[in-house]
């Protein structure tokens, strides 16, 4: 039988990020997002409550929780502020091609980091040629006797200008694509790594997204992560992993802009009542509340596949999509529930349209979602 129910530990977890994000994040996100800063001293307290990296296992310090628990708490440090949250939460991110492909040693080394103190970590995929086609990647790897020397750029990368380390994918030969590609793991105080610009974003300002260079950056044999032909194969079933907490993230907007639109749409008046009287904008309410429900419903579904150890490629894209759309217009139809008001930065709907656009890009686009959904359709797959 199905049961919906939260466990009583997945409901202590929630009220604790529901509080945090109340009293932590919703007071300064405003500013954070005017101001194009991230409150590292709201990190660190979300470190210190595990909100951080919760996916490390109990064998390297962390706390072990399962994905279930991850989305639910992606989805409250999402209801403050998406921003914020992606860079709380990108450390398991960072983590999970280590949990899926590290040996031991990594593990216990780079894993134990990010329990052991309140650090940064990043993922290194993305560069200016070679966003949506991740099989297209320049950053070249050559093997000099046990070393490696990477060479090239990756681009938006999240917390890029602060990670002590970085998962980054290189290819031996560009022209073998998926075949050539390998993944290492690169320390930030390596000679020939470096930091470029961090971006002026439209949305998810507080979030850093920054440029990182790697000249000649020598790497010993300990630092592969996957070799050259496996690396690709990492990266997606990395995605596969996380692309649910994106639906999550989009579920915090998405019940944010939900709850705000009915508590404004209680106390405006026009014609004489209250405009939660009137049926369109009681549609526009009640499609996002349609939205909110579905998607929940989605990603809590890919992190349960997740939990199981089950294939879980074409709900965890399909959670992603879908969340990610469903923000998108769930936040403009909040503007449009604010009229004039929505379009002003005194209220803060605003901000949750621009936070809104980047979940239809990162992580693989909504356009790239649907190729991967009608691939393991075709493929005769199915969602459960």
């Amino acid at each position: 039988m199905l049961n919906f129910e939260l466990s009583d530990e997945q409901k202590a977890l929630v009220d604790e990020a529901r509080r945090f994000t109340k009293e932590r994040i919703i007071p300064i996100a405003a500013e954070c997002d005017r101001k194009h800063e991230f409150p590292h001293d709201v990190f660190k307290e979300a470190w210190e409550l595990g909100f951080v990296c919760p996916n490390v296992p109990e064998a390297y310090g962390g706390a072990g929780l399962g994905e279930v628990e991850h989305v639910l708490l992606v989805e409250e440090l999402g209801y403050g502020c998406t921003g914020i949250q992606t860079s709380i939460t990108a450390n398991a991110l960072a983590a999970t091609p280590i949990l899926v492909a590290g040996n031991e040693e990594q593990k216990q080394k780079y894993l134990g980091s990010l329990v052991k103190e309140p650090n940064y970590a990043a993922y290194a995929l993305t560069e200016p040629g070679a966003g949506s086609d991740a099989a297209g990647i320049q950053t070249r790897c050559v093997q000099d006797g046990d070393d490696w020397i990477i060479t090239g750029q990756k681009c938006f990368i999240t917390n890029g200008s602060w990670a002590s380390w970085y998962v980054v994918f290189a290819t031996v030969d560009p022209a073998l694509r998926h075949k050539g590609i390998a993944a290492f793991i690169v320390d930030r105080d390596l000679a020939g790594v470096s930091v470029g610009k961090a971006e002026d974003k439209l949305g998810q300002r507080a979030s850093d997204t920054a440029t990182i260079n790697f000249d000649e950056v020598r790497v010993p044999s300990s630092a592969m992560l996957a070799p050259p032909g496996e690396g690709f194969k990492v990266a997606m079933q990395t995605f596969d992993r996380t692309r649910p907490d994106i639906g999550a993230g989009a579920c915090g907007l998405m019940r944010r802009a939900l709850e705000e639109s009915i508590a404004y749409a209680l106390e405006r008046k026009t014609f004489g009542v209250p405009i939660a009287q009137h049926q369109m904008v009681q549609q526009m309410i009640a499609d996002m509340g349609i939205r909110y429900e579905a998607t929940r419903l989605m990603v809590l579904k890919a992190a349960y596949q997740i939990d199981q150890g089950g294939r879980n490629s074409l709900v965890a894209s399909m959670s992603k999509a879908f969340g990610a759309d469903a923000a998108m217009q769930s936040a403009i139809d909040a503007v449009q529930v604010f009229g004039g008001n929505g379009y002003i930065t005194e209220y803060p709907v605003e901000k949750l349209m621009r936070d809104a656009k980047i979940l239809q890009i990162y992580e693989g686009t909504s356009q790239i979602q649907r190729m991967v959904i009608a691939r393991n359709l075709f493929s005769g797959i199915r969602t459960s």
